[in-house]
């Protein structure tokens, strides 16, 4: 297991995909679509494009280790000629890091070339492999991603389009997915049927997209449109959306952790602000945990909007007490366990003047092994703060996630084998609160959710084997 530095948990994959019916070049507006993604992944990035206009179709792409900027340079963007397309932010698991696990994957097949990107995880992923190689598939990594781009290839052998090749393989998928696909002059959109992973529409002008959040459509002037429905694959051809659905859905669980923390705090998925859910989760906090304190603060980037939450509910003054260092990603890599305080302290500073003398709340979105906050927890006390009182805008982790988090092993969850009070005397926190598990649906109301990794109940089912689980998806840390 690597050593991951973060301020909370790791995210997930992006996926974004454009169509100019104009037949203008695409690859600058996917370009800064997963630019606003970044957060969702920061170990590969990809784009791939086609000229519709062209008999032969031929698809160009571009994959590569590291972030959007790192990945792609103006030269590069500009080689990129096509009116449609897909990219794709990466952040994986049992996958592997090479550039080989890099998407979109882009499949060469007898009726054509397919790209595809993909968020999330399948809970039947290796049945699928074994099936597939059994017939004669060779693949080249290790993730679900590879397995879905070959079925909907081998699905299109026996279908009439490429639509229904997706729809046919759709339903063969269990578990956690958002797709993007792009065949020759057709961009698709696929939501599994709980709708764990989210996936909207977008237009501007005539040009259509699919985005893993609603905030990368605002970063490129694009317009809303609507969520991609759990179960639902949306068709962009001939200028306009063509719908159908390939799973009934009667019971939908999308992650609650999208609205506590993997999401940008600018997102709306499913009709509920994610900066809503966030202020929302702060107000509980303050209900629940009261405190006497001098100040509210919060670790960025996730917890600043619960901070305002409980500042707002409990009438104590909010204050900026982090520097965040924006140069260096949302995690990065220390070989040793001692370097942990050190790498923590090269994204976050703590402004010293804000806290000295203080009687602090510190809103975090979770406590995963307690390194992080315990080093947090530190940093605020060696700066003057008297007291730091921990509050977090999520339950305790208890039980591994096979929708898209790598959760660690239960043995390695501090929540697993503590108790709220032993947690609290390991972080050194004068007093710690988490957010209840009865309290989740007032970030959400009205929607059904997934909160498997708090309560151990799996709407999605779970792997046969799950130590094969996994591809692309969010490590905590």
């Amino acid at each position: 297991m690597r050593d991951d530095i973060m301020t909370g948990l790791k995210e997930e994959c992006g996926v974004f995909g454009a169509y100019d019916f104009d037949g203008e070049d695409i690859a600058s507006y996917i370009y800064y679509g997963l630019f606003a993604l970044q957060h969702r992944g920061q170990e590969n990035a990809g784009i791939s494009v086609t000229k519709t206009a062209e008999d032969c179709r031929n698809v160009t792409f571009h994959k590569g280790q590291g972030l959007v900027n790192e990945v792609f340079d103006k030269k590069t963007l500009n080689s990129l000629k096509g009116n449609l397309g897909v990219g794709h932010v990466r952040y994986s698991t049992a996958g592997g890091l090479g550039i080989e696990c890099a998407q979109p994957f882009v499949i060469h097949y007898i009726k054509g070339i397919l790209s595809m990107a993909h968020n999330g995880n399948l809970t039947n992923g290796a049945e699928l492999k074994n099936e597939l190689a059994m017939t004669g598939a060779i693949f080249q990594t290790t993730t679900d991603s590879e397995v879905i781009a070959y079925l909907i290839a081998r699905e299109r052998l026996h279908t009439l389009c490429i639509e229904d090749a997706v729809k046919s393989a759709t339903q063969k998928l269990q578990g956690a997915f958002s797709l993007v696909v792009s065949s020759p002059a057709k961009l698709i959109g696929a939501r599994d049927r709980f709708g764990f992973r989210p996936l909207c529409i977008g237009k501007k002008d005539n040009t259509y997209f699919l985005s893993s959040e609603s905030a990368a459509l605002d970063t490129i002037g694009a317009e809303f449109i609507r969520d991609v429905e759990p179960g639902e694959i949306v068709t962009i051809k001939d200028g306009k959306i063509e719908s159908d659905y390939f799973a009934e859905s009667k019971e939908k669980a999308r992650c609650i952790f999208e609205y506590i923390y993997f999401a940008r705090t600018d997102s709306c998925i499913d009709g509920q602000s994610v900066y809503s859910s966030r202020v929302r989760a702060g107000e509980l906090l303050a209900e629940n945990y009261p405190v006497d304190a001098d100040l509210v603060v919060g670790v960025p980037e996730s917890g600043l909007a619960a901070a305002v939450g409980y500042s707002q509910k409990s009438g104590i003054p909010y204050g900026m007490a982090f520097y965040k260092n924006s140069y260096v990603g949302r995690t990065f890599i220390k070989p040793k366990q001692n370097e942990r305080t050190a790498g923590v302290k090269v994204k976050l500073n703590v402004i010293t003047e804000v806290v000295k003398g203080k009687r602090v709340v510190m809103v975090d979105d979770s406590i995963v092994r307690g390194t992080t906050i315990r080093n947090i927890v530190k940093m605020l006390k060696e700066a003057g703060a008297l007291e730091v009182h921990v509050r977090v805008s999520s339950p305790p982790f208890r039980h591994p996630c096979y929708y898209g988090t790598d959760v660690p092993s239960r043995d390695n969850l501090v929540a697993v084998n503590h108790t709220i009070e032993e947690i609290r005397e390991s972080i050194d926190a004068d007093s710690l609160g988490y957010l209840d598990e009865k309290d989740l649906p007032e970030l959400c109301p009205g929607l059904e959710f997934c909160d498997a990794c708090f309560t151990g109940k799996y709407k999605g089912g779970i792997p046969s084997d799950p130590s094969k689980s996994g591809c692309c998806s969010s490590k905590l840390v």
